[in-house]
């Protein structure tokens, strides 16, 4: 049986961007582009119109932008990944796109080998940031310092949330019961002094922590 496509949508204000993003997305086997927004209204409607697997956001538009039209897609077809794919870094920017939802930050000067791998990425619910992203969500979560003070059961807990598995999945990956799953994350975000498992994830990626 032929493995279906991961079914992609872009949202962006500019005609040329989504041009050449169309072109890069016509060219990989495993992924298709079922539809194109202009807006952020245009992206909510779309996604109960298209059922995309995974949207392209650009975040700065006129009208409501791409960071409200993430929370509301991601609050409307949880089933629906968004990467958040933009020209700005800024360290509020970043956090808001991932609090709304966002699976991803990449900046629009990705490659397109790595923007196939994060829309992969994002289809099987793993994070995927880019460096200046990660940079700037240390920043908004603040000063934070290299601890080296996980535990071997911390790091394999950490590990797994790198990888995209809930408290129950990593529960039942590791046997142990699911109120042991939460001690070992709140330790994790206690040690690594961040406040959610977001800025975490963040963390163990851009410190190379497991």
């Amino acid at each position: 049986m032929t493995k279906s496509k991961i079914r992609v949508m872009l949202v962006d204000d500019h005609a040329v961007v989504r041009s050449g993003l169309s072109a890069f997305l016509s060219i990989v086997p495993d992924l298709e582009l079922i539809g194109e927004a202009a807006n952020g209204d245009e992206a909510i409607a779309r996604c109960g119109q298209f059922k995309p697997d995974v949207v392209l956001m650009d975040l700065m538009m006129p009208g409501t932008n791409g960071v409200t039209a993430t929370g509301i897609i991601r609050n409307k077809y949880p089933s629906v990944q968004v990467i958040a794919l933009t020209s700005f870094q800024e360290d509020d920017l970043v956090q808001n796109a991932l609090q709304a939802g966002a699976i991803g930050y990449l900046m629009k000067n990705v490659s397109a080998s790595e923007l196939a791998t994060a829309i992969r990425s994002a289809h099987a619910g793993k994070m995927t940031l880019s460096s200046e992203a990660a940079e700037a969500l240390m920043h908004a979560n603040r000063q934070v310092q290299e601890v080296e003070g996980l535990t071997e059961r911390e790091r394999e807990v950490l590990k797994l949330m790198v990888e995209g598995l809930n408290n129950t999945e990593i529960a039942e990956r590791l046997i142990v019961s699911l109120s042991t799953v939460k001690y070992h994350i709140s330790n994790i975000l206690s040690k690594l002094n961040v406040d959610n498992r977001v800025a975490a994830v963040a963390l163990a990626l851009q410190k190379k922590l497991v």
